[in-house]
């Protein structure tokens, strides 16, 4: 009996989620329970799971069961470590195929092994030589990709009968040059791309069942003032499937507007002080558009008999209704052309763009399904798919987040041509000039006018899908992208794992904190639909102030507004935050960076020894690669210095699998390597960001120049700590940036132990205790919680828990009467946020920046990187 209560507590703690390292060795192997928010069965899954330090050893001790036990086949990449506290692992990737359960089991420790071989595997062939290729199978699937002209993929065969690959499975080529493309516009007319392929890599996290390839490239152009433009997609293959996942970016490298270029351009962000010259907002040039996207999208020649058929579907309501799902479904034998458009208002967004009211929904965004000259469906939102089959088989190809990322289309063209249209022609051409000519300022200081549209970066992402005619999946299988399930494990194994420091789960023990956060998360989804913030170059920010009428300038991820929302969503496991904070992910590291030109670079690929001494003769890149943009009405019309947040980059890659998160932060963290603003650059906020960031990119790569980058960085902070700022580690005139230097320094002293920064960050935590910095009110007072909390960790002092318990007081929130959801407008949710708040207001009376109903951008230096770990404290008994 006594054998049988010890099984039964051993199996309670381990699917509970308890670390193994804090379980008995008796209990192991341990496991941790996994669920999918919308499952689907058949959907390929990938999990990035944390692990705590010292519970995992080997990537090979890990496998994955069904609920009755079953193993099931899975695929586990060893993503980081906790070099160098612990060799142990500290993230893994876990890729399987979905059952129809909602619920597995990780099981790991040192007894496990994974069932080998896999049932089925993805094998791949990766010639780099000149004219170099990449084979890739899935089982029913070949596909080829050729260096050189062509863009995407340059050969598909399908194996219908299931008896090996010949000539007659050949189902679809890629066009000489415009596989992919992204065509340019100016006053001569359009410049059409010619795409060529460069290099193919096997990214990290491929294996049997599951294989991405890099394919790099650039768009090139007729016309020498149209650099050529780089272009990355990453293609996602699974063993036994015929369906691709397919990310694709490109660089915008055009001239956006007419204004006069100037020596010393760029004061705001200068990187000497000899040549500067204000820019001028007087030069009509600002507001004329020069070089416009004209299309953009992936191309595919298609092998189909005259007897085809197109399915799609779309749905009944308006636009920001799940409403009913309508199927079309007809025979399009003799149909020149058929088209799937989801557009909107204003494409383009230049401002002013229109917006709903507080009261009422915006109007005009619309789909429309033509089949040659004749609409034959109107709506106001299509599911984003199209397949057209034949009686042997059919493509279908999907774009995810075709209504929020408009405009988009998908076209068929006899006799054979399917284009995924990432920007439609139908529509005008994608501006990228300034909307006003006007000075913008930054804290009262005298303003600039800028243009940073050029070196932009845009990720879009799709499913191909080549199936046999009978298919009778083709809905399911589109939804595995374009509305996927999302898998988590229980919040409090994120918590206890410590990777983002000891945080706490989501419960009810404290409802009003709690609802500080869930209502103002949601406040933030709500009015992304409800404004909304939508369109291809805006979708995944949002704004800053709001007026009770009307939102202003976006964001523009200040301070790691994704970072924030990926920490709720490890906090609740609630699907709506990690696809809010995967786009708003996306959105930031693309739009509101500068990814060219970069430096060029080697690689070693080629025997010739030349081409090593040809890579150095080649033109550097911009010495601004890697940098962010300030909040504005546009999301290129200001850069900063300090304005660049990687966390939330890294956690996409951590938890999904995004590798272009760790390239963007991998960009920025070289950037600091160069110390392009010298002094200026070390120090003040600056400088605790770049500690932040710094310590991130190390984390994820190890890479020993970060380090010592780091390091160097965080002996500036010790020593202005103590010379100048009397033991705080912040300058009071960026009290608000406490939670750089706090979470820099704690995750630094996680990792490494070191002493001299765990004696400052007490210092630190004294100081903000026995004299509240309220340099910016509210904003520098709150953003000192997650100090207090770390100093009351390291030293169990009670003054620091009692003056944390004080100082979290205004941050409760009274309950609204109802839950937050499609039944409030605007207008009434602003008012019962507003009265349930207990945040005070400016001694005038005015509203100040930190109020409830602002957007998420002061809220991380109140509520956000400091509520959560208070949290923890407070439940300790």
């Amino acid at each position: 009996m006594r054998e049988l209560l010890s099984a039964i507590l051993v199996l309670t703690h381990a699917i509970s989620g308890i670390p193994s390292h804090q379980q008995s060795p008796s209990s192991s192997p341990s496991r941790v329970r996994i669920r999918l928010e919308q499952p689907r069965e058949g959907a390929p899954i990938l999990l990035g799971l944390p692990f705590p330090k010292g519970a995992l050893h080997s990537p090979d001790q890990v496998r994955l069961l069904a609920p009755d036990g079953r193993e099931l086949p899975s695929q586990i990449t060893e993503v980081s470590t906790w070099a160098p506290a612990d060799e142990s692992v500290k993230w893994i990737w876990v890729f399987f195929f979905a059952e129809a359960s909602d619920e597995y089991v990780i099981e790991y420790g040192p007894t496990v092994r994974r069932a080998w071989p896999p049932p089925q595997r993805v094998t791949v062939i990766n010639n780099q030589g000149e004219r170099g290729f990449a084979e890739v199978t899935t089982g029913p699937l070949r596909f080829l990709v050729r260096k050189g002209e062509g863009g995407f993929l340059h050969r598909v065969q399908l194996d219908v009968e299931g008896n090996g690959f010949d000539e007659s499975d050949v189902i679809a080529e890629g066009p000489l040059g415009r596989g992919s493309f992204l065509d340019l516009l100016d006053d001569v007319g359009v410049d059409p791309s010619r795409a060529v392929i460069t290099r193919t890599v096997v990214e990290r996290g491929s294996g049997p069942l599951h294989l991405v390839l890099r394919v790099e490239g650039e768009y090139r152009y007729t016309r020498a003032d149209n650099p050529a433009a780089p272009f990355v997609m990453r293609i996602h293959a699974y063993a036994g499937k015929s369906y691709l996942r397919v990310l694709h970016t490109f660089v915008y490298t055009g001239v956006p507007d007419k204004h006069r270029p100037q020596e010393g351009e760029h004061a705001h962000v200068a990187t000497q002080g000899e040549k500067i010259r204000r820019e001028e907002p007087g030069d009509p040039g600002w507001t004329q558009p020069n070089d416009r996207l004209a299309a953009a999208g992936l191309a595919l020649e298609v092998k189909l008999s005259p007897r085809r058929r197109m399915r799609t579907s779309y749905r009944e309501g308006r636009w920001w209704q799940d409403g009913e799902r309508r199927e079309v479904a007809r025979e399009v034998s003799t149909a020149r052309a058929i088209s799937l458009l989801q557009s909107g208002p204003k494409p383009t967004r230049l401002p002013p763009v229109p917006e709903s009211t507080p009261d009422r929904r915006l109007e005009g965004f619309f789909a429309h399904l033509d089949v040659d000259d004749r609409t034959i469906v109107r709506a106001e939102r299509a599911d984003g798919w199209m397949d057209i089959s034949d009686e042997r088989w059919g493509l279908a190809i999907g774009i995810r987040h075709f209504l929020e990322e408009y405009p988009k289309e998908l076209r068929w063209e006899a006799p054979g041509r399917a284009t995924a249209f990432l920007w439609s022609p139908r529509v005008e051409p994608m501006s990228f000039a300034r909307w006003s000519s006007e000075l913008e300022y930054e804290d009262g200081s005298e303003g600039t006018v800028e243009n940073w549209a050029q070196g932009l970066a845009k990720t879009s992402e799709l499913i191909v899908y080549f199936h046999k005619s009978e298919a009778v999946d083709i809905e399911r299988t589109m939804s595995y992208v374009l509305d996927p399930p999302v898998a988590h494990a229980d919040p409090t194994w994120y918590a206890d794992s410590g990777v983002y420091g000891r945080f706490a789960p989501r419960a009810e023990r404290f409802p009003e904190f709690e609802r500080a956060l869930d209502y103002k998360f949601q406040w933030w989804l709500f009015n992304q639909r409800w404004v909304p913030w939508f369109g291809m170059f805006d979708h995944g920010d949002g704004k800053w102030n709001f007026d009770g009428e009307k939102w202003d300038v976006w964001v523009c991820n200040e301070p790691a507004v994704d970072f924030m929302l990926w920490l709720h969503f490890l906090r609740t496991g609630d699907r709506r935050f990690y696809l809010a904070a995967e786009a708003a992910s996306r959105h930031s590291m693309d739009v509101d960076n500068t990814h060219w030109p970069p430096d060029p670079k080697y690689y070693g690929e080629t025997n010739s020894a030349l081409d090593f001494w040809e890579t150095l003769r080649q033109p550097p890149g911009t010495k601004y690669l890697g940098i962010g943009r300030r909040h504005g009405m546009q999301h290129w019309s200001r850069a900063l210095s300090a304005h660049v947040w990687v966390a939330g980059w890294l956690a996409s890659y951590y938890l999904t699998g995004y590798h272009r998160g760790l390239d963007a932060a991998i960009q920025t963290a070289e950037t600091y390597l160069k110390r392009i603003w010298g002094e200026h650059d070390l120090t003040g906020r600056r400088l605790y960001l770049s500690a932040w960031n710094l310590v991130e990119v190390w984390d994820a790569t190890k890479d020993e120049r970060y380090l010592r980058e780091l390091k160097e960085r965080i002996a500036r902070m010790l020593v202005w700590q103590e010379r100048e700022q009397g033991g705080s580690l912040v300058m009071d005139r960026y009290g608000y940036s406490q939670n750089y230097a706090s979470h820099a320094l704690a995750r630094y002293l996680d990792l490494t132990g070191d002493r001299v920064v765990r004696a400052a960050l007490v210092r630190h935590a004294r100081r903000v205790r026995d004299v509240p910095p309220l340099s910016h009110g509210m904003e520098s007072y709150l953003a000192t919680i997650h100090s207090l909390v770390v100093g009351y960790d390291l030293t169990g002092e009670p003054s620091f828990l009692q003056e944390l318990k004080r100082r979290i007081e205004p941050l409760k929130m009274d309950a609204l009467p109802r839950p937050i959801d499609d039944s409030w407008t605007q207008r009434e949710l602003f008012v019962a946020l507003e009265k349930a708040s207990h945040l005070p207001r400016n001694p005038d009376g005015s509203r100040p920046i930190w109020s409830f109903t602002h957007g998420l951008r002061v809220f991380g230096w109140t509520h956000a990187y400091g509520l959560p770990y208070a949290l923890r404290v407070l439940a300790q008994p």
